[in-house]
């Protein structure tokens, strides 16, 4: 490893210092412990010291002792973890902190009586496989609670090294294990892995010069090119992979602790030496049994089945079961392969195990790491561990694409193909990672490995179809208008290319899409998402049916009209020409309010403004025109959450509007003014993409469409309003989305009314307003 000697070479300079600091002292011993004692010192860790005296000193000598050591370390401006103890008092303080008692399992001799070094690591020792029935749940504990707290190495993008599940600190827990005495761990592969992982927060230590261990992306080209990797995407692949060979050795490690322990149990008490046999083995499938909580291998299973390992697979998976470590070495040692295409005994339990659930991923995760994944499904080598330079995901490429699974199992009653959309949420980001279009090109690979799977050509048609189309129907619910009719005209279109019929392609894109979205994170997912994907594909299925259900939608538009017509009855009658009526937020707290107000240029702008002082997010907004007694009243519409605790009372924003309106509020200064009150406290991201002004052709067969994608901030909606009306553009309706740090915004604007045709004048003058407004 790149850094092994280096991490050695500190640790000896630090002990031939500690040992001059110490000196001829009688009756006393320095111990290094933690990452100290195991030599693995890197730029930015500190010196975790352990002065063990005898108890033959008085306090104030063993205290003018200790600051002779600490004084000097802290006057060189080395970090210093240390403690002054008898061994019985580092006994005590082990048995009560179990932090305490992993750092000096490893306890090192540096300098001074080493009898006293050698009976505490005795004694310490001896308590902790004393006691490893008790601590080795609470080590458990710990792990579990630092996976649910900081996530998993492998699939973070911006991971930490030390607490992230597979991280240092996992790998240390096998140490820990191993002393116990009670399980084996694996050898080999999770050392070295441990040695990797060390050499990246080495290098991290140095290019940050601190204590740091959290691999944010600003720091991962360079880390990169410290550690000789072609680029960041290399190195977070490799990163991922030492991960996950930590993760799975710990996953195996403590399955082999509870099995002894249950060994134990059973061998206890009353008739215990009658229960020292091992525990009958639960038949699953052919081939396949339940034995001491993992699916293995029957006695008579045929390794000749080149079936076998999906068998086992989708059964453990089914049943929430681990598959057995040794009945892994025997599959992929022995394994048969499939023949092309696969039969249909093959595809139905691949899709079995697809459809299993959340116990697809850990069963997915040990055929990867034994090879066997890749023997049966070849695409999957160049993804795994794939990073994803998009904020939106959090995991890496090959396990979203899991987690995109798991949530298409969910969803899977509602339709009448659920193999479908369980195959095409595991091609669907196939082609990500290769250049071009990852859609075009995992296209190409789906209709490949779909003919591979044995599935029919029109199903191969339609899989190839999801995939290529799988971003659409986002793309069309959350960023246009759903009552236009050129929003529907792309979603029908990929349908009628499809291999099933129209209205069943829209179901399965609808819920691959929902499942996809589940599976990048919370940034794309929300109840409210949810809602929109579930009005496009209300009115795709009323477009598809010849029109059943159109009175529906024409009753509820009557209803928008006459609640319209009342809204601005209530602002007539106003003195302030203003109407507020907000409903209820729902479990989201995602609400609407409504506001009716004389129509002129700028009106969208200020109400927006208003808002967002208020401290409400916009999450959509919809704005029509009634005329009262020949007066134009906008009535807009505003689907919103609260930034940060409740709604405001409609009262003060009501009197908000009403000075706004008057410009006795200055709502543009006073926004102008919090945004740079927050600009001087905000850290600006090391790259942020410039903002991207479009008009969209065909987007709508009514109006011209902009498409404003932004750096997301409080205010962003009223600049953009601001400029449009700034040159006479007449917003009717628009689309809000934010992505988690970014904002995408489409305006639909009256061709005449400041936006022409696109490459016009009018149109060029729109964009750049809009582009000025932004930077």
């Amino acid at each position: 490893m790149r850094y092994a000697q280096e991490r050695r070479e500190r640790a000896e300079a630090a002990d031939e210092w500690l040992a001059r600091l110490l000196g001829e002292a009688e009756g006393a011993a320095l111990v290094a412990v933690g990452g100290y004692g195991r030599r693995q010192l890197c730029p930015g860790s500190d010196l975790d010291v352990v002065l063990l005296h005898d108890g033959s000193r008085d306090q104030a000598e063993i205290g003018r002792l200790a600051d002779s050591i600490w004084y000097p370390i802290w006057d060189a401006k080395t970090m210093l973890d240390h403690s002054v103890r008898t061994v019985a008092e580092a006994r005590s303080v082990a048995q009560q902190d179990l932090p305490v008692a992993l750092g000096m399992l490893t306890a090192r001799h540096v300098a001074g009586d080493p009898a006293l070094t050698e009976a505490l690591r005795a004694t310490l020792l001896a308590d902790w496989r004393k006691h490893a029935v008790k601590r080795l749940p609470e080590l458990r504990q710990m792990r579990e609670e630092r996976r649910e707290r900081h996530g998993e190495l492998a699939y973070r993008l911006e991971g930490d090294l030390k607490e992230c599940a597979g991280g240092l600190r996992d790998a240390d827990s096998l140490t820990a294990i191993a002393a116990s005495w009670i399980a084996d761990v694996p050898h080999g592969a999770p050392e070295q892995a441990q040695e990797f992982l060390l050499d990246v927060r080495f290098a991290l230590h140095m290019r940050t010069g601190r204590s740091a261990d959290r691999l944010l992306l600003q720091e991962q080209d360079d880390l990169a090119a410290e550690l000789d990797f072609a680029g960041a995407d290399q190195l977070m692949t490799a990163v991922a992979d030492a991960a996950r060979t930590i993760d799975y050795a710990c996953d195996v490690a403590w399955r082999r602790v509870e099995q002894a322990l249950a060994a134990r149990n059973r061998s206890t008490g009353i008739g215990g030496l009658l229960r020292r046999s091992a525990p009958p083995r639960e038949p699953l499938a052919d081939g396949v049994v339940r034995a001491e909580g993992e699916a293995a291998l029957a006695l008579a299973a045929d390794l000749g089945d080149p079936v076998l390992p999906l068998r086992i697979a989708s059964a453990a998976a089914r049943a929430g079961l681990p598959i057995a470590p040794a009945s892994l070495e025997r599959l992929a040692s022995a394994g048969a392969d499939l023949t092309e295409p696969w039969p249909e005994a093959a595809r139905a339990e691949l899709l079995r195990l697809l459809g299993a659930g959340p116990g697809l991923v850990q069963v997915w995760e040990e055929l990867d790491r034994t090879g066997i994944l890749v023997r049966l499904l070849p695409e999957w080598e160049r993804i795994r561990s794939l990073p994803q330079r998009n904020a939106l995901h959090v995991h890496t490429v090959d396990r979203h694409i899991i987690e995109t699974v798991v949530h298409a199992a969910e969803r899977t009653r509602r339709v009448s193909r659920p193999d479908l959309l369980l195959a095409a949420a595991l091609c669907h980001d196939l082609g990500k990672g290769l250049p071009g279009d990852h859609c075009e090109i995992g296209a190409d690979l789906t209709a490949k490995l779909a003919a591979r799977l044995g599935f029919a050509p029109a199903d191969v048609a339609t899989l190839t179809a999801l995939t290529h189309y799988h971003l659409l129907f986002a793309e069309l619910a959350v960023h246009r208008d759903p009552a236009d009719p050129a929003t529907l005209a792309p979603l029908l279109a990929a349908a009628a290319d499809s291999g099933t019929g129209p209205a069943e392609f829209v179901a399965l894109l609808h819920l691959l899409t929902e499942a996809d979205s589940q599976a990048t994170g919370p940034a794309v997912w929300s109840p409210w998402r949810a809602s929109l994907y579930r009005e496009l594909a209300a009115r795709a299925k009323t477009v598809l049916t010849g029109g059943v259900g159109s009175a529906g939608s024409a009753s509820a538009a009557h209803a928008d009209d006459e609640a319209d017509q009342t809204l601005v009855s209530q602002a007539v009658a106003a003195s302030d020409q203003i109407a507020v009526k907000a409903l209820a937020p729902g479990s989201a707290g995602i609400g609407r309010i409504d506001v009716a107000i004389p129509d002129q240029v700028g009106v969208l702008a200020l109400v927006a403004g208003v808002l967002t002082l208020r401290h409400i997010r916009v999450l959509a907004a919809e704005i029509n025109t009634v005329e009262a007694d020949g007066v134009p009243y906008a009535v807009q519409r505003w689907t919103v959450a609260a930034e940060y605790g409740s709604l405001p009372d409609l009262g003060r924003l009501r009197t908000d509007l009403r000075s706004a309106r008057s410009g006795t509020l200055k709502v543009g200064e006073r926004l102008e003014t919090r945004d740079r009150e927050r600009a001087s406290v905000r850290k600006q991201a090391a790259l942020t993409p410039s903002p991207s002004v479009r008009l969209l052709a065909g987007a709508s067969r009514d109006a011209t469409v902009l498409e404003v994608r932004a750096e997301d901030s409080p205010g962003l909606l009223h600049r953009i309003a601001s400029a449009i009306a700034g040159i006479g553009g007449d917003i009717t309706r628009a689309r809000i989305a934010t992505l988690g740090p970014q904002a995408v915004d489409v305006f639909y604007l009256r061709p005449d009314a400041g936006a022409e045709a696109i490459g016009s004048a009018a149109s060029e003058e729109l964009v750049d307003a809009v582009h000025a407004a932004l930077s």
